[in-house]
């Protein structure tokens, strides 16, 4: 129902200013679509609305957005699970995707045991570990707390004028952000972060480099946000812009704002070394980067 501070504001105006997890040019085609109602009546994006009016969206039936379901089991042993998972392929159930998620696709092949130690963006491909039993899963857990495991990524970044190794320690926490409520970002208020990049190429008829970054910490899109940071964002990178923080479009723009899902960077978790939390065995696993991550023959 209308409220008396809304009357007399159009609906698209109203629909648009309120629920910005659509653009404005979506509202708009969905009121020229005929699919809000007032009462039973069809309106425009430029009908005026009058308190206690009772609008209706009629959302047509959701479909579940195409994902890459395939991932490779590199290692199983009963206890703990290391699959290697392509770009695109969310890991956990979110936003517009419930069951095209790597943890379907596993459970899927494995029954209800497995659940993920850790996430890797949507956009990212490689090494993800899942624990089959509670020990490991606890064992696993206090690994990632304490700094226990060794994470080595692939990253290809904005330009050559990087130093041959550097680290990044810009604070990572949340800001707000339209639609979403918040994203992560470089945030002097945020978790201490930690980042060592090494530069494995350079390619200057491109203007980008090949790069490999250990994270001691973990923090959400931490890679992007750091390389951001560090003024070399990942090339295809939609999100974080100069200085670690998300770009916004321009005010009154209808376009969509990027969100961490978003794809086109190039990221790929290379490699992990890690002591079994049962067994005590030293364990180290390799996932092949994609061709654009290597290195030239």
């Amino acid at each position: 129902m209308v409220a008396g501070g809304v009357a007399g504001r159009t609906a698209h105006e109203f629909y648009a200013g309120h629920y910005q997890h659509s653009t404005s040019e979506q509202w708009h085609r969905r009121l020229l679509a005929g699919q809000i109602r007032r009462g039973d009546e069809r309106i425009e994006p430029s009908t005026v609305l009058l308190a206690g009016d009772r609008l209706t969206y009629r959302r047509p039936p959701w479909t579940e957005p195409a994902a890459p379901r395939w991932f490779a089991v590199l290692y199983d042993d009963g206890d703990l699970l290391v699959v290697a998972k392509p770009s695109g392929l969310q890991v956990l159930p979110a936003a517009e995707f419930l069951e095209n998620t790597l943890l379907h696709a596993v459970r899927g092949k494995f029954g209800d045991g497995p659940a993920p130690a850790h996430r890797l963006g949507r956009g990212t491909s490689g090494l993800v570990l899942f624990a089959r039993s509670a020990p490991l899963r606890q064992g696993l857990a206090i690994s990632f707390r304490d700094g226990g495991l060794r994470k080595v990524y692939r990253a290809l970044v904005q330009g050559c004028d990087l130093e041959d190794s550097f680290e990044v320690d810009e604070p990572i926490g949340r800001v707000d952000y339209p639609g979403m409520g918040y994203v992560y970002a470089a945030e002097r208020t945020g978790k201490p972060s930690r980042s060592i990049v090494r530069v494995l190429g350079r390619r200057p008829d491109a203007d980008r480099s090949l790069v490999e970054v250990e994270i001691p910490t973990g923090r959400p899109h931490q890679i992007r946000i750091h390389l951001a940071a560090a003024g070399h964002p990942l090339v295809g990178e939609p999100l974080y812009d100069a200085g670690g923080r998300p770009r916004s479009a321009p005010e009154e723009s209808s376009l969509r704002l990027p969100r961490p899902g978003d794809l086109g960077y190039h990221l790929h978790a290379t490699r992990v070394e890690l002591t079994h939390p049962v067994t005590s065995a030293a364990l180290q696993f390799y996932c092949r980067p994609p061709a654009a991550l290597r290195l030239p023959a």
